[in-house]
């Protein structure tokens, strides 16, 4: 791949509050749950599961000022960079999960985060960069398509592949499947999950979902939950790494760590079967304990 070594992300950070009800869930009422306050954030997210692997890391993100000390020693304690953008008068991004087996609502406030200027990602942080993973929730409902091509154009012209998460549903559905492959254009890795790929190609298998991804990228790896991933490089058949069986505690940011799992491996050789098995071992770690990131 390249003799760099950073794995630099650019995404967001939220505070989450995860909810998970004891038993059934009452409407109109009182429901007994396990309530825990987490950090969280698709790309901060991705940054400590990387950094708990090992991984040099670099995050860009943005934060409210009311409680940016308190996260920037989180990043600190668990191995990260962090280069925050700090909002003064605008709280931190915040979502309320509340989870019931493996289906998740949730209602968030994006905060800062919609704020995030992509200045952040500087000339420096790309110069010795190996990958550059950005979480779509940046510019879906932030810096927008223009932000989406200033990241990938800087990276691609310092020679750096681009990764992608492709967020959350509602947002791809609400920015639109155009615009979203407008700012991508040039990304050479995604990891969609089901319901993202088929809304990005229209088509109803995996199979299917990721000769269409491949067309415009040059790694998909289609995340299916429980059934693992379907992975490929173009030119190559798809083939998939089944997921370990393990008790389903939270399945928050398991897509987060499963790219973490995946970038840390396909940056040494770009080998993405090996990679993919990384990413399932790292997602199948992060369904078994409440939030979104490791575990400390």
């Amino acid at each position: 791949m390249t003799s760099r070594e950073r794995i630099v992300v650019v995404g967001d950070l939220l505070n989450d509050i995860v909810a998970v009800p004891r038993g059934g869930f009452q409407r109109n009422t009182d429901t007994t749950a396990s309530i825990r306050q987490r950090p969280g954030g698709s790309g901060a997210n991705t940054a400590a599961w990387l950094a708990s692997l090992g991984a040099d890391v670099d995050y860009v993100g943005a934060v409210g000022s009311a409680d940016a000390a308190r996260h920037r020693q989180m990043f600190a304690d668990a191995g990260v960079r962090a280069h925050l953008q700090v909002e003064v008068g605008v709280p931190t991004g915040t979502v309320v999960i509340v989870i019931e087996g493996d289906r998740r609502t949730m209602l968030t406030e994006r905060g800062a985060n919609a704020l995030l200027d992509t200045a952040a990602l500087t000339p420096a942080l790309l110069e010795t960069a190996s990958v550059v993973h950005l979480s779509a929730y940046s510019f879906l409902d932030g810096f927008g398509v223009e932000g989406a091509r200033e990241i990938v154009d800087a990276a691609t012209a310092a020679g750096v592949p681009v990764a992608l998460n492709p967020g959350s549903i509602g947002y791809l559905r609400d920015f639109g499947v155009p615009a979203f492959r407008e700012a991508t254009e040039g990304v050479r890795v995604i990891f969609p999950n089901l319901v993202e790929a088929e809304l990005l190609t229209g088509e109803r298998t995996p199979a299917r979902m990721v000769a269409s991804l491949l067309e415009r990228h040059e790694v998909v790896a289609l995340t299916m939950g429980a059934e693992g991933v379907l992975a490929a490089r173009r030119g190559e058949e798809p083939r998939r790494t089944p997921a370990p069986r393990v008790r389903l505690v939270d399945p928050t940011g398991a897509g987060d760590a499963f790219a973490a799992g995946f970038l840390h491996r396909w940056a040494q050789d770009g080998d993405v079967d090996a990679a993919a098995a990384s990413g399932v071992m790292v997602a199948a770690r992060a369904v078994l304990a409440i939030g979104g990131r490791p575990p400390f």
